[in-house]
């Protein structure tokens, strides 16, 4: 038997021996494992360096907000990283996603302005994200506070373009209740699916881009601004581009909400007016001032209890019949609607007969012979003619009332003048608006006098559209 002593001995001189063996063979293994771990590193680094290189990045992202955020109110945006990627924001507090264009090679820029109905967050963040072909980054700024931070996300595949040119089916606008500083005006578009979407106000803005919620369906929105200075040729354009091609439609839509009815002007002959029973023009313009304006499928002319019209000329701005009127009163009925379906109705009486339309002898022959009433007009000058006795005073006034659909009214007097007659009793006179507004009607009133003898007359005119 092997004593303690003995056993202790050996079982140190076993270690002594192991310590020997570690201290001689470790550092014969280090280089091994140094070239294994050598050989596996420029791997990973290359893997690192190759994402890092090609992952969609914000290099920067800058907020440019007025002193007071309040309705209309304009906030700027500029964000710089990967080019041609797809980059927007969204401020705390709105359900919107803001669009930004890139400009420049990887420098994207948009802007968002205030609406009324929008109810900003406490503290007020602005989320900026890219999307790139390699993933997408966000970055969030606090408006006021200094460097964003980002994080990169997987990316997300923008959907294919459909083949052959677009198409738009619909461009509407929910309208608003007032035109002013903070409203926002709501344009959808339905057509080709898979399109860039934008929409312009002339004038105003241009290339709005619209977001397709779903397929075929594209939304955007443009918030009034302080400064905004809407012109009377009112013209809003929805486009809609795909495969190098581009269509557009005209928005034919009041922006304001329609609940008043148009209104009957200018009836001729007025009312109780006698005049001789063959070939009499009976006419109205309809003035439907911040609506939607006149459908003309909604007129109806009735004169004597007989339904004429269709034998009438009828546009959304005015109503013309010509024809034989039976002897004696005459009942004359009009009715029309607006396109939102407010109605209006007008009576009046014109008496026929050839003793009826004989002039009084305290009134003067007063004849307009161009043009003709409820004519259209082209721009530049309008000249006028007529005729009544020779050297009569005749007093021109000329008042010009347009209405943009759904938007505002213009109601000025563009001509006052006095003249006189020529020997024969011609005269003339032209007038020129200042901005020809389509659509605009001339309401022209002609007063001819001699004497105590005086005959007034009005003529209608339409600006042509």
């Amino acid at each position: 038997m092997i004593s303690n002593t003995a056993s202790q001995k050996i079982t140190k001189n076993h270690k002594k021996y192991s310590m020997k063996f570690v201290r001689r063979f470790v550092p014969l293994l280090i280089p091994l494992f140094t070239v294994g771990l050598v050989g596996a590193m420029p791997a990973v680094v290359s893997a690192q360096s190759a994402n890092s290189r090609f992952a969609t990045q914000i290099t920067n992202f800058t907020v440019d907000q007025t002193d007071q955020l309040s309705p209309g109110s304009d906030i700027n945006f500029t964000l710089e990283g990967t080019p041609k990627g797809q980059a927007s924001v969204r401020l705390s507090g709105i359900a919107k996603n803001i669009v930004l264009r890139e400009v420049d090679p990887g420098v994207y820029e948009g802007s968002y302005t205030l609406s009324r109905r929008d109810r900003l967050s406490t503290p007020v963040t602005a989320k900026a994200t890219l999307r790139g072909r390699k993933g997408s980054t966000v970055a969030t700024r606090t408006l006021g506070a200094a460097a964003p931070t980002a994080a990169v996300t997987p990316p997300t595949v923008p959907p294919a373009v459909a083949a052959g040119a677009p198409a738009i089916e619909r461009f509407t606008v929910s309208p608003v209740a007032r035109i002013e500083p903070g409203a926002e005006l709501r344009f959808a578009t339905a057509g080709t699916p898979a399109a860039r979407a934008t929409f312009s106000i002339e004038g105003v803005v241009r290339d709005v881009p619209m977001r397709e919620t779903r397929p075929g369906r594209y939304e955007g929105a443009y918030t009034i601004r302080k400064d905004d200075n809407f012109p009377p040729s009112l013209n809003i354009v929805g486009t809609l581009e795909a495969n190098g091609k581009s269509t557009q439609s005209k928005l034919n839509q009041a922006l304001l909400v329609d609940a008043r009815p148009p209104t009957i002007r200018n009836l001729a002959p007025k009312n109780n007016e006698s005049v001789a029973g063959n070939n009499v023009s009976v006419s109205a313009t309809f003035d439907d001032s911040g609506g939607v304006g006149v459908d003309p499928r909604s007129v109806k002319l009735m004169i004597a209890g007989q339904d004429v019209t269709r034998n009438a000329s009828i546009t959304p701005q005015f109503v013309t019949w010509r024809g034989d009127l039976r002897s004696g009163p005459n009942t004359i009925e009009l009715t029309a609607a607006d396109n939102a379906g407010n109605a209006v109705r007008q009576n009046w009486v014109v008496v026929a007969g050839a003793s009826q339309a004989a002039a009084p002898a305290t009134t003067l022959p007063l004849e307009i012979t161009s043009h003709a009433n409820n004519a259209q007009v082209a721009n530049g000058a309008i000249e006028v003619k007529g005729r009544t006795v020779p050297d009569a005073k005749v007093d021109v006034q000329v008042q010009a009332i347009a209405a943009v659909a759904g938007f505002f009214g213009i109601n000025q007097q563009i001509f006052n003048q006095s003249l006189r007659a020529d020997g024969q009793g011609n005269f003339s006179f032209s007038f020129q608006p200042q901005i020809p507004v389509p659509g605009a009607r001339y309401e022209i009133t002609v007063m001819a006098s001699r004497g105590d003898m005086t005959r007034e007359s009005k003529l209608v005119l339409f600006q042509q559209r």
